[in-house]
Order: C-alpha cells, then structure tokens, then sequence
C-alpha cells in the first residue's frame, strides 16, 4: 500500500492507494509543524501496511518534516515536482511549477488526453494547460473565490465576511447578496472567458476541461463549458506518477 500526501498551504491530502485510491482524509498542514501529524496519520493508515509515499508539497517545512516523519517508520518517500512528474513540460523554469499544478495535469491527461484544461478552483483560481502534444504548456494564476470575498471584507471598513453559496438573483438587495452575486457569478465569468481564450489559442475543437479544488462543486453549476469534477484529481497525478516509478 502507498500513501499519497498533497500538502497546501492550508490542508494536506492523504490518500491510501494501490490500483486506485481507496480512501483519503484531509488533514490540517500546520500539524505537520506543531507535531500532531503523526498521531493523525497513524489512525489514518490503521492497520494497513504502508512502505512506500508519494508527495507534492507547496510548504517546505511541511515536507522536510514528512521526511523525517517517513524515514522513522522505514517508509520510502518520493517528492513529486517537475523532474519525476512523468509528463512532458514546454515551460520556461519547470521547477517554478507547483507540484500539486503538475499532479492535476497528469492525472487529466490521463484520463481525458490532450489537449486538455485543469480548473483549480482554491484560495487562487488556476488553470493548468496541456497542450495538443500532451505537454505541460503553462496556466493561468487569478484570485479565487475565497481570497476575493477575504479580500473586500478586510480592507474595506463596511464591508462584512460572507457565507459564499450560490446567489438565487442577479440584483443584490443587501450588502451580503451583493458581494456574494460578484464573487459567484464574477468567477463563473471569469472562468468562461478565459475557456474561450484558451479554445482559440489552442486551435483546439475538442477541449476537456476538468475542475477540482475546495469550491469546485459551488461554481460549475453555472459553468457548462466544464467537462468534469474530479476532487481526488492531484491525489490521483501522484498515483499515476508513483505508478510510473514501480
């Protein structure tokens, strides 16, 4: 049994994986540092045997302390970036990519070919592009749904923290409705157009575009140009990639 770890800045994903993932829980990443990561993990793998894993981090001190962690228990560990990520990269600085940016891809290609569109809809809204010949060609990086709402809330005086859901109108009766009417369909927008741009840059009919992060499942009900929701998506890169490792 491998154990896939995706450490974000906020969460870190553990999955259980042999052929297919067989379950994951998410964890707090600042465990990791406060030393409360291993006791998690240790009920989590339960009575599996686990000698192998598999992680992409975006948070240094997170990874060098699940190195320490896997090196106590003899498990073998292997960082996921852009030199073992098995999927070919046209980009300037490949090790600039975020891992978990390069799981996404790999896992979508896998499953949809190439071209194909990674929507990340996390505290950044990304998008993460495999060209016509299967190759990582680069992405998009714009606030995310979350950051937007955080954002006015904390450097507008009058301007209150929202409950993010999906707005019923189009005209805002109050502050709240307000906000949340342009932070739900302002994404949604956002994501459409740049869809549209991505389709004639890459000359491209047939273009898949798979979406996965914390607030997927809130804003894809408006957008039709989304082929797919995948919520294991960078969980399910790091299998292929350990996969390809075997």
């Amino acid at each position: 049994m491998r154990l896939l770890l995706d450490i974000g800045n906020t969460a870190t994903h553990a999955a259980l994986a042999g052929r297919r993932i067989r379950t994951d829980q998410s964890l707090p990443t600042a465990d990791w540092m406060n030393g409360r990561m291993a006791a998690k993990l240790k009920r989590f793998i339960g009575r599996e045997t686990v000698t192998e894993a598999t992680a992409c981090s975006v948070v240094p001190a997170a990874t060098r302390a699940a190195r320490t962690w896997t090196r106590a228990l003899g498990i073998t560990l292997t960082v996921f970036n852009h030199r073992n990520c098995t999927l070919g990269i046209d980009y300037p600085k490949p090790a600039t990519i975020g891992p978990d940016r390069l799981a996404n891809a790999l896992a979508a290609d896998a499953e949809f070919g190439a071209p194909v569109v990674v929507v990340d809809f996390g505290t950044a809204l990304t998008f993460d592009i495999v060209n016509t010949e299967g190759r990582y060609a680069g992405g998009i990086i714009a606030p995310g749904l979350a950051a937007m709402t955080e954002y006015l809330h904390e450097k507008t005086a009058l301007l209150p923290r929202i409950e993010l859901r999906d707005p019923r109108k189009a005209i805002g009766k109050s502050t709240e409705e307000a906000m949340r009417i342009g932070a739900v369909h302002g994404n949604r927008g956002l994501v459409q157009s740049l869809i549209g741009k991505l389709r004639g840059e890459l000359r491209a009919r047939r273009l898949p575009v798979v979406a996965t992060g914390g607030h997927a499942k809130l804003l894809v009900k408006g957008i039709p140009e989304i082929s797919a929701v995948r919520p294991r998506l960078t969980l399910e890169g790091l299998r292929l990639a350990s996969v390809s490792d075997s």
